[in-house]
């Protein structure tokens, strides 16, 4: 196949409120594909759809070479799901729960063993196996879960917000078993708003109010996206400074990122004039240089753009 999953115009009405508004895109076996957007930009509602669970109300979608109005069952067949919600059950330890959804897809005998054996102990609950899986930590049950929804070997893996509510370590290291996973061979769409994660994906889409605003590698919407230029300011009192930064006439736009503030200005030699300016407004100023912008930088500054001309309209 020469794409995994390929859509034309997927639009999802709820009565008069339209959440997936004509999106298309394109995903090629083998990718780890990121969709980004905030809460409510129709991010779950275009996996459902794509993965035979809520019909389109326009458009048209394939999903490993199979129409997703037409051959739901095919596709819910040969991919794997994970949504962003703890869908397992509880009350089953780690194994029960990997023994149950094995079975589900027909897998059975030593064969089969051994894949969950291989599975907890790729996610490191061998020594938890036995432990109910409402008793294990947030990490380890989206772990546990990812393992119930790759244990049958499916061509393709939906996941719908799989680290929402876990801390860092435990986000690095679910994404090391993702990273992994696509190197066997198996095509990845995640939908994810921690802009972080997006620089694990082969390519994205920003995904705004129901609608695709851009899309691309990491690197290639950060260096085409954004015009002007980021300087990242570093300096003391920042949230006070970043008052100072935002009244110059340069200053497009600026924002907190971390200890630092990130100001998007037309030009880098810009640069030493703004560090003179806040330091005129009797702060300490460690740095001011340019940077390549941040994924968030370009979200935040198309999604203010596309906000503004919503507004015009």
């Amino acid at each position: 196949m020469e794409y995994s999953v390929r859509a034309q115009s997927l639009t999802r009405k709820f009565g008069d409120f339209v959440a997936v508004d004509r999106v298309s895109f394109e995903i090629r076996p083998g990718e780890i594909w990121g969709f980004l957007g905030p809460n409510g930009s129709g991010k779950s509602t275009t996996i459902r759809m794509l993965c035979g669970i809520l019909d389109p109300t326009e458009g048209t979608a394939e999903v490993l070479g199979f129409d997703i109005r037409s051959h739901p069952e095919e596709i819910k067949a040969r991919i794997g799901y994970m949504s962003q919600r703890f869908s397992l059950y509880p009350d089953l330890t780690a194994r029960e729960n990997l023994e149950f959804y094995g079975g589900i897809y027909g897998l059975a005998g030593g064969a089969f063993r051994a894949r969950v054996d291989e599975w907890l102990g790729r996610t490191g609950l061998t020594d938890r196996q036995h432990d109910p899986a409402r008793e294990l930590s947030g990490g380890f049950r989206q772990r546990l879960a990812l393992s119930c929804a790759v244990l049958h070997q499916p061509q393709m893996v939906f996941l719908d917000e799989p680290t929402a509510g876990v801390d860092p370590v435990s986000r690095r290291q679910f994404w090391d078993l993702i990273d992994r996973f696509a190197e066997e061979g198996t095509t990845i769409m995640v939908t994810t708003h921690y802009m972080d994660e997006a620089e694990h994906c082969n390519q994205l889409a920003f995904i705004y109010g129901g609608r695709i605003i851009t899309e691309g590698t990491p690197e290639g919407i950060k260096r085409r996206q954004l015009s002007g230029q980021v300087l990242e300011i570093r300096t003391d009192r920042v949230i006070e400074a970043l008052a100072v930064i935002e009244a110059h006439p340069g200053v497009r736009d600026a924002a907190l990122y971390g200890a630092a503030i990130h100001a998007t200005v037309e030009r880098a030699d810009l640069a030493g004039t703004l560090a003179d300016y806040v330091r005129a407004g009797g702060f300490n100023v460690e740095s001011a240089e340019p940077i390549l912008p941040s994924l968030e930088d370009v979200f935040v500054a198309l999604v203010e753009e596309r906000e503004v001309r919503d507004g015009a309209a």
